[in-house]
């Protein structure tokens, strides 16, 4: 992996159990606050507390981010394949990097996703949840059709829109991370990294591609767990997210990533 590549933090504003108001008044300003990424996610109900909670969809918001903000890159961390069309949703990420693309001329949107797995979602939407081999299938097989779709669309994307992929198993993810992916995200442990490295180095050669480049990606904790960052660091990381829920979006942890990361990158 890449690691002279500077360090970035990225913010999940999940979007639970707070008005959509907060919500984004809480993007406007980790905007403000210098934040590398904002990210939501792709579930329909919360994830933690109250499980009937106030909850908001993930791509509708995602086009309201890319008119509100300037710079800030944003996604999903990550989107469901599951829940809706390959080919749709390659139309909807070239139609939200548009919107995205303020005076520069080039959006900013980062394309999050994995095989899914919360089976309420599946259960009360109606989608099949089937096994995490059919849901690996079905990611194997729609980032060609993203990405054939992407060639295909008029006016086509302002850029290459970056990839994320999200999980870790070494025999369908990795070998989808290898063959598509420009941000492999994961919650491994420090001293999982390189071994998962390895497997993905193997997987590149089986399908023929360069994984020096794919930046490596990873959850930080609270404030006070400068120990793991460092050990991520030191393994590989470059993206670094941090977790926030609502009612009241605590941006403490926040800056407290932000400062480390300006130590870093100084």
């Amino acid at each position: 992996m890449t690691l002279e590549s500077r360090v970035r933090i990225g913010v999940q504003v999940q979007p639970q159990h707070a008005t959509y108001q907060t919500i984004r008044d809480t993007v406007l300003r980790l905007e403000e606050l210098g934040a590398d990424v904002v990210f939501n996610w792709d579930h329909f109900f919360p994830l933690s507390g109250e499980p009937d909670g106030l909850h908001f969809e993930a791509w509708t918001m995602l086009g309201a981010w890319a008119e509100q903000t300037e710079q800030i890159e944003f996604g999903c961390l990550v989107g469901c394949n599951s829940y809706r069309n390959a080919d749709l949703q390659a139309d909807m990420a070239r139609t939200i990097d548009h919107i995205s693309a303020k005076g520069s001329g080039v959006g900013r949107f980062v394309f999050g996703t994995g095989a899914g797995w919360f089976e309420r979602d599946y259960d009360e939407y109606g989608y099949e949840f089937g096994t995490p081999g059919t849901r690996l299938r079905a990611l194997a097989g729609a980032l060609p059709r993203v990405r054939d779709r992407w060639a295909k669309l008029n006016p086509p994307p302002t850029r290459a829109i970056p990839i994320m992929i999200g999980g870790k198993g070494e025999q369908k993810t990795l070998r989808i991370v290898a063959e598509h992916a420009d941000i492999w995200h994961s919650f491994v442990q420090p001293d999982e990294i390189a071994h998962k490295l390895d497997v993905l180095r193997r997987w590149g050669d089986e399908v023929g591609r360069d994984v020096s480049q794919i930046t490596v990606s990873n959850e930080l904790g609270r404030r006070g767990d400068d120990e793991r960052a460092e050990a991520l660091y030191a393994a590989g990381t470059r993206l670094f997210t941090v977790g926030i829920s609502g009612p009241d979006y605590d941006l403490a942890p926040v800056e407290h990533w932000l400062a480390w990361r300006d130590a870093k990158n100084a």
